[in-house]
């Protein structure tokens, strides 16, 4: 069981990581930080330069702590918060990524919330500190505060349509 939540943690915590970097820089792909502001200001988004780096940065320090199994539940929580974020803009596109939908997005705010609840396994800085297991009530806040923060974060920051315009 170690094993499974050791690759679990570090394939979708660096995939989750790597998201970020892309959005406020030019690796991985990524368009630097003017393509995240950009990005965000498309999906109809304010706050511009701050809302493009707290959201990169959400999800370079949420992956890598997920990763290392550090702190976990409060990981889980962050990636859920910005990973709802993100399928909140797909949602219109419908489920399915090959439509450009919020499936991946949901697979990763399930998967956090999986490791919230499990811990993160023998094999992770968590258990190194003696800080595991977590507390089952901590484990279930992250779940409900994680994404939770992702509708709020989207209900304050995103700009209405203009009247006679549908959603993009």
């Amino acid at each position: 069981m170690d094993a499974g939540l050791l690759v679990l943690r570090l394939v979708v915590g660096l995939l989750i990581a790597g998201h970020g970097v892309q959005k406020v820089s030019f690796r991985l792909g990524g368009n630097g930080l003017a393509g995240g502001v950009e990005e965000f200001r498309h999906d109809g988004f304010r706050g511009g330069r701050l809302t493009a780096v707290v959201a990169g940065a959400s999800q370079i320090g949420s992956g890598l702590f997920l990763a290392a199994g550090l702190l976990t539940p409060m990981a889980a929580m962050a990636a859920m918060g910005v990973m709802t974020v993100a399928g909140t803009v797909k949602w219109p596109k419908g489920l399915w990524v090959q439509n450009d939908g919020y499936e991946y997005p949901l697979v990763l705010v399930a998967v956090s919330a999986a490791l919230a609840l499990t811990g993160p396994g023998r094999w992770s800085v968590d258990h190194a500190l003696t800080a595991t297991p977590w507390p089952v009530w901590v484990c279930v806040a992250a779940v409900i505060v994680g994404p939770a923060s992702g509708l709020l974060t989207r209900v304050v920051l995103h700009r209405s349509a203009p009247a006679g315009r549908g959603p993009r």
